[in-house]
């Protein structure tokens, strides 16, 4: 009983975190903003996470783990390659409230600067980056697709991925509905594919 209480009281903190997060920033959110946000002093907080950094890298992956949980899901049904493919650049990228990746823009910045928000982002990005990879050598492994280099392919999609998403997300220049029809048609290219094919 007292676990379980331990572990609600540390994901109400992360959600706390990342409320705070998203109102101030991850670069200035301090460990008293969010114990405040909670009505609980600091010293509970650092009772769970032993430094501000531990925190907001626990916050961060929290957050993304949302994104990449739907990525798992998307990489274990579909009735071939092309169908998990399509599925996969689905599960990523901004979508519904976006939460995860307002969050994950957020850490870039903060990680020229923060060594373990660095470290963090490196580890979500080659989850999603493995799958990808895998998802495409299975396509090439059944003939759908054509692709010498899977992970030259996927460094592309995800740099278009990446900076499509900023542009949604910050400048608001480019709809959710482009982002995801230019994706698919590069994604398409980069496999020998009718550009429709993963629409």
């Amino acid at each position: 009983m007292v676990r379980q209480k331990v572990e609600v009281r540390r994901e109400e903190i992360l959600r706390a975190t990342i409320r705070e997060i998203e109102a101030r920033g991850m670069a200035t959110v301090r460990v008293g903003d969010v114990a405040s946000s909670l009505g609980v002093s600091s010293g509970l907080v650092f009772y769970h996470f032993a430094t501000k950094d531990g925190l907001l890298v626990e916050a961060l992956e929290y957050a993304v783990d949302r994104d990449l949980n739907r990525l798992d899901k998307a990489r274990a049904t579909g009735a071939n390659a092309t169908e998990r493919l399509k599925r996969i650049l689905s599960s990523y990228g901004p979508t519904g409230t976006a939460s995860g990746w307002t969050l994950w823009i957020d850490a870039w910045a903060t990680a020229q600067r923060e060594p373990s928000i660095r470290q963090a982002l490196t580890r979500l990005d080659d989850r999603w980056r493995s799958a990808l990879v895998v998802a495409i050598e299975e396509g090439v492994d059944a003939g759908e697709f054509v692709c010498s280099s899977p992970p030259d392919s996927v460094a592309r999609i995800g740099a278009l991925l990446d900076g499509l998403s900023v542009a949604v997300l910050v400048y608001e220049s480019v709809s959710r509905a482009e982002l995801r029809r230019w994706v698919r048609e590069a994604a398409a290219a980069e496999l020998g594919l009718a550009p429709t094919a993963l629409a």
